[in-house]
């Protein structure tokens, strides 16, 4: 396991700067076993030295691209590829150590297609302001998936939201929950962004 100040959800990208021995360990065994590893957000502590109190709910994470460094660092990417439940924290053994269970997602219901095509116009809309206010804008015609379970994690990767956000959006029991709170915390921020603009 591989606690973080940010939150991992299935299909997206995370780019790792690994440095302390215990996670360059975790590294090499997940490099020779083409094992994946998973990723919780800290609720409580530091990212360095352990000792750190962390959500149970995760994702997990496979390797896609590695480099080493000299001195033995290492920059990997990783994509998320299922979430996870933490039943049980076991003893960090070079590395935090959890037994998990898989946490898949319920079918969609029936008003997910349309709460995903109302998420997508919200979310471009938030991207577009945040844009006018020249900050760092992606994903404004990011293709998103027609799945409503599959968008729920694009979209939630998308949203300028903080981890604490990101972690409830993965721990959503549904799809259709996650994109109606999703709908929520973008029209909250739609109008923190319009009174900026507004210089308000």
């Amino acid at each position: 396991m591989f606690p973080l100040g940010t939150v991992l959800l299935p299909g997206a990208y995370l780019p790792l700067h690994v440095f302390e021995p215990r996670y360059r360990e975790l590294v090499r065994v997940c490099l020779e076993s083409e094992a994946e590893f998973g990723v919780t957000l800290i609720e409580r502590g530091s990212e360095v030295g352990g000792g750190e109190v962390r959500f149970d709910a995760g994702c997990m994470a496979r390797i896609v691209a590695a480099a080493q460094f000299d001195d033995g660092r290492w920059a990997i990417g990783t994509v998320g590829t299922r979430r996870v439940q933490v039943t049980r924290w076991l003893p960090d053994a070079p590395y935090p150590r959890a037994e998990v269970d898989d946490w898949e997602d319920p079918p969609a219901g029936p008003e997910a297609g349309r709460r995903r095509a109302g998420v997508v116009t919200q979310l471009r809309r938030v991207l577009a302001l945040s844009a006018e206010l020249g900050e760092i804008s992606s994903g404004v015609t990011a293709p998103i998936d027609e799945d409503p379970v599959v968008a729920s994690y694009q979209l939630a990767a998308l949203a300028p939201v903080g981890p604490l956000d990101m972690q409830v959006l993965l721990s959503a029991p549904t799809p259709d929950e996650r994109l109606e709170l999703l709908a929520r915390l973008l029209d909250e921020e739609e109008v923190v962004l319009a009174r900026r603009l507004e210089g308000g």
